[in-house]
């Protein structure tokens, strides 16, 4: 049934627009002509096709790649007619207004059975309207997912010992590896973080979208990660496989035991619930890792209690906590001593602007801190906009981010 109403709901906002392609391409030559129109239908026949396959067969046999694509070919490009449909029911619309008033005018200028011709002026501009999203879209898997950045902040930390003053941390988020569809770019990334030379290096969560083998062939690369101090790395939502059909509850719990032994592979430090300090001859500077910790729907498999105990005598305390919702929930309302928290999950949406001092996003309404710096007395939290991507294979004004974060002892 679901299958059905989709798969209506496609023909019908296919069938309306091509009414603007056919208006368009009235007076081009029948070559052209029949190339855009039939052109027109087959992503149309490709994404029935996807859903055909969605439905009758198992997509979780196939890549996650192939999965992403179906998915987000799908909705990006309906997504973009549903923009071409607004301007043709702005046209129909004022169709309609012209022929009733036509109608009961005493000089009606057509007869009363005539139909008034589409507007070729909107067909056009419901076309382009259509075409820009989707443009967009296609630049943002083309030359977005991969366009790497730093994001260099200075940070003061009251409680920072003076041995630490100017320790740099580099976090990296939301590798997400079943999404890569660019080796090269990726390995690009891992490297542009190394050229910084960071003191400790974190790992915020989601190694990969539902499964370990995800990470198998990318290990070569990210084991290339070191740091004086360490590298250290916890567990997002994604890393669990919550949100996989498996075939056993034993398949899934074996599939988490992968997914630890790949960290170890990488060469992380994987914090499950626990702590570690780092000694500057009486200095102690404590490194706090939680399991993902997320409000709302999300899985709290985080024990933020348990990972704290042992950290009382560290002057300084860091805590890598995938989720960002998890500073307001418990460690702002229990935790007051944790200086700084480091999180990821968000990605910023993957889509958004940020100009100067200006940063919008959709992920604004969803999460109360989602990218960047947030301060609140002497505690701070750092949201890390990843380095993956999920769902759509792209993004758009949100580049994939590699944080450097300079603390100082104030």
């Amino acid at each position: 049934m679901t299958l059905f109403i989709f798969v209506i709901v496609f023909l019908l906002i296919d069938a309306y627009v091509f009414q603007a392609v056919i208006n368009v391409s009235k007076e081009w030559s029948s070559f052209w002509k029949q190339g855009i129109r039939f052109g027109f239908w087959m992503p149309t026949l490709v994404s029935i096709l996807g859903l055909l396959w969605w439905t009758f067969s198992d997509p979780y046999k196939g890549t996650d790649y192939l999965r992403i694509y179906i998915l987000a070919g799908s909705a990006i490009l309906y997504i973009s007619k549903l923009f071409a449909v607004l301007f043709l029911f702005v046209d129909d619309l004022q169709r309609g207004v012209r022929w009733v008033a036509n109608y009961f005018s005493k000089s009606p200028t057509h007869l009363p059975g005539e139909t008034i011709s589409r507007s070729d002026f909107l067909s056009k501009a419901a076309l382009v309207a259509s075409a820009v999203p989707l443009g967009l879209s296609a630049y943002g898997v083309i030359s977005g997912a991969h366009d790497y950045r730093v994001k260099r902040i200075t940070l003061k930390l009251p409680n920072l010992p003076k041995s630490f003053d100017g320790i740099r941390i580099g976090q990296i988020s939301d590798i997400h590896s079943g999404s890569f569809w660019n080796k090269t770019a990726v390995k690009g990334g891992a490297e542009m973080l190394m050229k910084e030379k960071p003191d400790l290096i974190f790992f915020t969560g989601d190694l990969v979208n539902n499964e370990s083998v995800e990470v198998k062939e990318y290990i070569p690369i990210f084991e290339k990660l070191k740091a004086p101090f360490g590298v250290f790395s916890i567990t997002g939502n994604h890393d669990y496989g919550d949100y996989h059909a498996w075939p056993s509850a034993e398949a899934k719990k074996q599939n988490f035991k992968n997914l630890i032994e790949a960290h170890k592979l990488l060469g992380y430090d994987l914090l499950m619930n626990e702590n570690r300090i780092i000694e500057q001859g009486s200095d102690k500077l404590a490194i706090i890792g939680i399991e993902n910790w997320g409000a709302g729907r999300f899985a709290k498999y985080g024990k933020l209690d348990k990972a704290y105990a042992g950290t009382e005598e560290a002057s300084a305390k860091i805590l890598l906590s995938h989720d960002p919702s998890s500073w307001d929930a418990i460690v702002r309302l229990n935790y007051e001593d944790i200086d700084l928290t480091l999180s990821g999950h968000t990605h910023g949406f993957q889509f958004g602007v940020e100009i100067a001092n200006f940063k919008w996003s959709p992920s604004q309404y969803v999460y109360k801190q989602w990218a960047g710096l947030y301060q609140q007395g002497d505690q701070s939290l750092y949201v890390n906009r990843g380095f993956g991507y999920l769902g759509y294979p792209g993004r758009i004004g949100m580049p994939p981010e590699l944080t450097i974060i300079e603390l100082k002892s104030s």
